[in-house]
């Protein structure tokens, strides 16, 4: 695992969570609603709004974060693409210890309990600091990227096409 406090480093308080007026939650920095979805009265729900990230911080301010925290110990002589890539993947694997086992798990692990998530939130930090940090050092500008990425998957997967199945784009048929 890395070796890094988020809270400490971004300059964030201790306490993790609150309860804004509207009642959504704010949990390790990010906003969730407080209710799986509400009843109608013809018998329907009303989805919750979706999950958020906090706005900050921007994976400009991680990737300083983090070369701060690498230049402070010296270990940029070990922080070369090769080494990045095999720790984010170490790193992935620690995350999917978490999910083995479990069989299939429900959107916000409604049956996790806090620390469980917790540890995810660590494991899954490690992994993304362990990503921005390869992007960097390969000089790839990851936000541009994903935008660029996600252009191609519009192509790839148009929503006309596969809307509601999960195959991949070479047995879609024209």
């Amino acid at each position: 695992m890395m070796a890094t406090n988020g809270k400490d480093a971004c300059g964030l308080k201790d306490d993790v969570s609150s309860v804004s007026s509207n009642g959504s939650a704010v949990v390790n920095g990010a906003v969730t609603e407080g209710s799986s979805g509400s009843k109608l009265q013809n018998g329907g729900t009303v989805r919750p709004e979706r999950f958020t990230f906090s706005p900050e911080p921007s994976f400009e301010n991680i990737r300083r974060l983090q070369a701060q925290f690498t230049d402070e110990r010296d270990w940029n002589q070990f922080h070369q693409p090769r080494n990045l890539l095999l720790a984010m993947v170490g790193e992935v694997g620690e995350v999917a210890e978490l999910f083995q086992w479990r069989g299939e798990v429900a959107e916000g692990l409604p049956d996790w309990t806090e620390s469980e998530r917790e540890h995810l939130a660590h494991e899954l930090s490690d992994v993304l600091i362990y990503l921005v940090e390869l992007a960097e050092k390969c000089h790839v500008d990851l936000p541009q990227a994903v935008l660029r990425k996600m252009a191609l998957n519009r192509l790839k997967y148009p929503a006309s096409k596969v809307h509601g199945s999960a195959k991949k784009y070479t047995e879609y048929k024209d």
